[in-house]
């Protein structure tokens, strides 16, 4: 179990959530509509992943450091739409219609107050240019989207259409579902209340997460403005957020080191935007980590402030969940003032990528410089780095080549004729050209007595004379 993590900046707002896996619900039933427990949120709870070593420390990104970047366009665009709108009205997905796919109505969200889940994604969703496949749901109404799962839930890292201290447990009415049809995640908040607020009236909102990286918030029914629905107990927040982890070097063992979140962007909607029959709609913008070369990481019109660190063959500005990576491979010393021919010219000893140097020298081979011959053969040399060859030295190696194969077949040509010559000897050993080899054989030649009951033949050493052949025939 995680211990208490220090929180910067967030200490009297920031809540903590237990975490279920989505094994722990299936082995109990989560499709399924149980008792309503009030006040729920006690009891044991399986975190999925818990942060290992001395725990947990949420921060803000110190001053030598970019700092969190609010409602900036580097990550995302949006627009949001009032009741007159048709987009509104475009943007709401009827989880009633079948046709958008099979809707499944969480058990244990729906009858719990502060629990997280985790849900598997159909398809792999980019969140910040990352490429997800697991996200948490929450039952105060947003989407935890973090690697690592820990308690403080609503710190960062966040897809939220109305953060707030939702009690699904306390109405039968209430329930949290979601559909997921390969091509949008849709999570809905339907009906749930505010403690201590629930005569204010019932909240019902959703949060698309598309596979183009589009998200969207839609809101059906918002009885209170967000003005009055902040609380000791838990944040109020409409927006999307994001930080990377990272372990800072430690003389300690690594059990004992504590790894500290860092929120590096934040998007934060105006709440007095978010009424009834109101929608908010993110558009990703390109990331440095969607360039999957050196040259377009640095060349691209669509980014700005890439570095490629070659090491890692990735792009990036140094500000994304891989940061942990970028500091360990020193990849901002590395891109520093570095071109991509200057990776190719390290990475390409044979000088593939690279224009050579050419120029004509007299190249000797050993028997010419023993004999002195005065042949002014004329070979090119290509130089890349500090390797040097010549475009001869290529030329003869293809000959080579080929020259191997052609002794290769010739010897498996002559093989394959004498096994031949041999079978039909043995076969056919009266026949004339048997005879006339076996009647001129040398005196070192084994005489072959050929024996009628055997089908081979056994080797018989030669007299110390020459004699005629000795064979016996068996009938033709």
């Amino acid at each position: 179990m995680l211990k208490p993590a220090r929180v910067w900046l967030q200490q009297q707002t920031d809540v903590w959530y237990s975490v279920l896996s989505q094994q722990h619900e299936d082995s109990i039933g989560g499709d399924s509509h149980p008792r309503r427990a009030q006040g729920s949120s006690s009891g044991p709870a399986r975190i999925s992943r818990a942060v290992p070593g001395g725990g947990l420390t949420i921060n803000t990104l110190p001053d030598n450091m970019t700092r969190v970047v609010e409602d900036s366009g580097k990550y995302y665009t949006w627009r949001s739409f009032g009741p007159e709108d048709q987009r509104t009205r475009e943007l709401w997905v009827d989880m009633s219609d079948v046709r958008h796919g099979q809707v499944r109505v969480h058990g244990i969200l729906s009858n719990s107050y502060k629990q997280a889940v985790r849900v598997a994604l159909s398809f792999d969703f980019p969140f910040y240019g990352h490429y997800l496949r697991q996200i948490t749901i929450a039952t105060g109404g947003f989407i935890f989207t973090g690697d690592i799962t820990h308690r403080m839930l609503t710190t960062t890292q966040y897809i939220a259409p109305l953060m707030a201290n939702f009690d699904p447990s306390y109405s039968k009415e209430s329930t949290v579902q979601y559909l997921d049809n390969g091509e949008a995640f849709v999570v809905q908040w339907e009906r749930v209340r505010l403690p201590g607020k629930e005569s204010g009236g019932a909240f019902t909102f959703q949060a698309a997460l598309y596979k183009t990286g589009t998200i969207t918030f839609s809101y059906r029914d918002i009885p209170l403005s967000l003005d009055v629905m902040g609380s000791a107990e838990h944040p109020v927040k409409v927006g999307v957020s994001d930080a990377f982890m990272v372990t800072p070097p430690s003389p300690q063992s690594q059990d004992a080191q504590r790894r500290t979140i860092y929120e590096y962007h934040r998007v934060e909607i105006d709440t007095t935007k978010v009424t009834s029959y109101s929608a908010v709609e993110f558009t990703p913008l390109p990331t440095c980590l969607q360039h999957d070369s050196c040259e377009l990481c640095l060349s691209s019109n669509q980014t700005s402030g890439c570095s490629w660190c070659n090491v890692l063959q990735r792009c990036s500005d140094g500000m994304d969940r891989h940061r942990q990576e970028w500091l360990d491979y020193t990849c901002s010393e590395e891109s520093k003032n570095a071109t991509c021919e200057d990776y190719s010219r390290v990475d390409s000893p044979t000088g593939s990528s690279i224009i050579p140097e050419i120029e004509e020298v007299t190249s000797l081979t050993p028997r010419q410089q023993g004999c002195g011959s005065n042949d002014k053969t004329k070979h090119h040399i290509f130089k890349t780095g500090n390797d040097v060859r010549t475009d001869s030295s290529t030329k003869t190696d293809g000959l080579a080549n080929t020259g191997v194969i052609a002794g290769i077949a010739a010897a498996l040509v002559l093989l394959l004729a004498l096994i031949l010559v041999a079978l039909y000897i043995n076969y056919h050993p009266t026949a004339a050209s048997p005879l006339y080899l076996i009647q001129r054989r040398n005196n070192y030649w084994p005489s072959l007595k050929f024996q009628k009951q055997q089908p081979g033949y056994t080797e018989v050493e030669g007299e110390g004379h020459e004699k005629d052949s000795i064979v016996e025939a068996g009938p033709c």
